[in-house]
């Protein structure tokens, strides 16, 4: 369009610069208020002259149409009617002389005063319409249209690409309307679109308008120029179907997914509910293992479910971070317990050290890193067949950086380059077989959330080496670092365990805490000697024996251990009912514990702590009526039979009284009664009836007009999404649990709003 906004631009100015000699400017024009008039004699002779109407107007007035009226009456008195008659011819003939002598002296004063041009002037004229027609051929050439209107808008002179288009020869004297043009809303004041109708088809042609005065005539005149748009607005167009259609279809995904989720979670939450409750009856060891496998299978679908939302949630832009002060060690220990049995299942090592440089509490969202570090290092479990996966973290600057080395069969350039894409995948059949390949994508896009990066760096028959990267920001206080590098230091501690992933970071980890310890494995126990268990001139303190090397230890390794020396069993938790623990003064389990290996290597704990064998990942639990808790009525909404009987199972092994509903009206009929009200109401959120907020309202509204307590109520749904659980707290719900249902949970906050609701009571 800038082309055609210049030629605009030089026939405004070809126009004036004719124009300028012979009129003064445009601002100086009074406004026009009429038609404008053509001048020429002709136009003059015709018009009215104001100034004999004018006299004879006023000497009328001043009294002479009195006199003439007296004159009338004494002529027709004296004469009679024929010399009354004769007077009145006279007089018409006398006027109508008078009149064709005024207009012969007008026209000759008109041809007198009409200038003539000289030949300067004729030259500036023939050059306007030289450069006109110039203008006209130019845009003939480029397809665009150039129309010259009067105030009228009507046509004077259209170019050839015009009359073309609209298939007239002579369109002069008719509108653009009547010339077959639609014009649709206007951009500007002087700018629009205009639609004509061609052989081809429609066309669309945007639209400019320039006012300008004739310098011949002096009238204003309208000059359009217009280009053909047409491709322009259709590619314009189909870009907003486009956008409007991947809204829709973006929309339409995330209700998809949201069903897809209510719809699996409800028979998942069924299924590992009945799987544990089956696991608490008397079981072979055949259909323990089983159960097992129902349960692994049901947490990596729930695992699967979880990740297709957030990668939903990314995609759409409604992905939230909720950083808060919290605890890095617990928090990586905790995802490497829940891996460790899987690794443990495939015969490989897992382990993770944290630097003493690395504060005990910082800022981050520890939901989010803790899904960011299940997929990164539950990746490396799945991929490493023999050797082991070492975690290791520490801070580099202002970063937090945490790499995840195992000892797999590595990736080729091109594998690397796309193994943090939607749904890529890497490895056998049998390893793409058992993800979706969402795993790493979504955990790159939550650092860069973070304000981090996820990267990797492998060699093929090498091994991966994964490293998390992100800023943080301490809590702790100063001199906390060199706490902890004091920890141990009065620690000595010889470690017989097979080199891995294991034994190199608990001998890393006792030296961060400011311990020294050293590594024999089973290539050199041979060699050890009595003299050999001391360090640096120093005796040993602790003796740490890996349960893979108790046969050599119990042979011939007691013979070198000196006297006063604690010795320390290493174990699997999947073993630790396989070796005699009580030939050794404490014992530990791997993946080792930060605060456990400092209690045992300090002498304040002797026995291991207590931890679930199948931890990866938690298992549901079943709350039994140990404590001295007071049973409640609960009334359970529940239309899914299955999810009905296992929150009933749940809430009644925890010593409560169930009665169930199986819609709405049911509940609501149930909770209104004022002479049998229940003490807590547990619903689902979707059953028939209704909708699970309008209902919730509906009994805040009722509660309020009958004046009743407020019943405690605890939401049950499958939907995990942030806006469904705070439209039902909104809406007067006092808790929400996604399902699975987590019986801990649930326990507790019947209990805990019971005795809220007891206490406002």
């Amino acid at each position: 369009m800038s082309t055609l906004a210049n030629l605009q631009e030089k026939l405004v100015a070809a126009v004036d610069d004719h124009a300028a000699p012979r009129e003064r400017p445009v601002e100086d024009a009074p406004p026009i208020t009429a038609d404008p008039i053509e001048i020429s004699p002709a136009n003059i002779l015709d018009a009215p002259q104001p100034a004999f109407s004018q006299w004879l107007q006023r000497h009328w007035l001043n009294g002479g149409g009195l006199i003439a009226g007296v004159a009338f009456l004494w002529v027709g008195y004296a004469g009679g009617p024929l010399a009354l008659a004769a007077l009145l011819g006279l007089m018409v003939l006398a006027i109508v002389a008078g009149g064709v002598f005024r207009r012969r002296n007008a026209a000759r004063k008109v041809v007198a005063e009409t200038p003539t041009l000289s030949e300067h002037e004729h030259d500036r004229l023939w050059e306007n319409n030289e450069s006109t027609s110039l203008l006209a051929t130019i845009h003939d050439a480029l397809g665009d249209i150039t129309v010259t209107r009067d105030i009228e808008r009507r046509i004077i002179h259209g170019n050839a690409t015009f009359r073309k288009l609209i298939g007239r020869s002579n369109p002069e004297g008719l509108t653009l309307e009547e010339a077959g043009l639609v014009f649709r809303a206007a951009l500007a004041s002087e700018r629009q679109d205009a639609e004509i109708s061609t052989p081809e088809g429609p066309r669309i042609f945007a639209w400019h308008d320039v006012m300008f005065r004739d310098p011949a005539t002096g009238q204003l005149r309208i000059q359009s120029v217009a280009r053909d748009v047409t491709e322009e607005r259709q590619a314009a167009r189909l870009r907003e179907e486009a956008r409007l259609k991947a809204e829709y279809n973006s929309a339409a995904k995330s209700r998809l997914l949201a069903t897809v989720s209510h719809e699996i979670r409800t028979p998942l939450s069924g299924i590992l509910g009945m799987n544990h409750l089956l696991a608490q009856t008397p079981l072979t060891l055949e259909q323990a293992n089983y159960l097992t496998g129902i349960r692994q299978s049901g947490n990596a679908l729930v695992q699967l479910v979880e990740d297709l939302l957030d990668f939903s949630t990314i995609e759409v832009g409604r992905f939230q971070l909720r950083p808060r002060a919290e605890h890095l060690r617990p928090l990586l220990e905790g995802v490497v317990e829940m891996l460790a049995h899987r690794a443990h299942e495939k015969g490989i090592e897992i382990a993770a050290t944290v630097a003493a440089d690395v504060p005990e509490i910082m800022e981050f969202d520890p939901a989010r890193l803790r899904q960011v570090l299940f997929n990164v290092i539950g990746n490396a479990v799945k991929f490493t067949q023999t050797g082991g996966v070492l975690i290791r973290a520490g801070l580099d600057s202002e970063d937090l950086v945490i790499s995840v080395r195992d000892s797999g069969p590595g990736m080729t350039e091109e594998e690397q380059a796309r193994i943090f894409g939607e749904f890529e995948q890497a490895g056998s059949m049998l390893d793409r077989s058992a993800g979706t390949g969402l795993g790493l994508a979504i955990s790159a896009r939550i650092l860069r959330e973070f304000g981090g990066t996820l990267s990797v760096s492998s060699m093929r028959g090498e091994g991966s080496e994964f490293n998390v990267r992100f800023p943080v920001s301490a809590v702790a206080g100063e001199n906390e670092q060199v706490r902890r590098n004091e920890l141990l230091k009065c620690s000595r501690v010889l470690l017989l365990a097979p080199e891995g992933a294991a034994s190199t970071a608990i001998a890393d980890t006792i030296r961060t805490l400011g311990g020294h310890c050293r590594l024999i494995g089973p290539g050199d126990v041979e060699k050890l000697a009595r003299s050999a268990l001391q360090d640096e001139g120093m005796p040993l303190t602790d003796l740490i024996v890996d349960h893979r090397m108790a046969p050599w230890y119990f042979r011939e390794g007691t013979e070198l251990v000196a006297s006063g020396v604690r010795k320390i069993f290493l174990v699997n938790p999947e073993e630790r009912n396989t070796h005699p623990l009580d030939l050794f003064d404490a014992w530990l389990i791997r993946p080792l514990r930060e605060q456990s290996l400092i209690d045992v290597l300090s002498g304040r704990m002797r026995g291991m702590e207590k931890r679930d064998v199948l931890s990866s990942p938690p298992e549901i639990g079943i709350v039994t009526p140990e404590t001295a808790d007071v049973a409640l009525n609960v009334l359970l909404g529940e239309d899914d039979p299955v999810n009905a009987m296992l929150v009933r199972a749940m809430l009644a092994k925890a010593g409560h009284r169930v009665r169930l509903v199986e819609d709405f009206d049911n509940l609501l009929a149930r909770a209104e009664n004022s002479e049998n009200r229940p003490d807590v109401v547990v619903t689902d959120l979707t059953m028939p009836g209704g909708e699970g907020a309008a209902m919730l309202a509906q009994l805040r509204a009722l509660e309020r007009r009958y004046g009743l307590s407020p019943l405690p109520v605890i939401v049950l749904t499958a939907d995990s999404r942030d806006a469904i659980r705070r439209q039902a707290l909104l809406s007067g719900a006092d808790a929400v649990i996604v399902k699975p249902v987590d019986p801990d949970r649930l326990i507790a906050e019947v209990r805990g709003l019971s005795k809220q609701a007891l206490g406002h009571g």
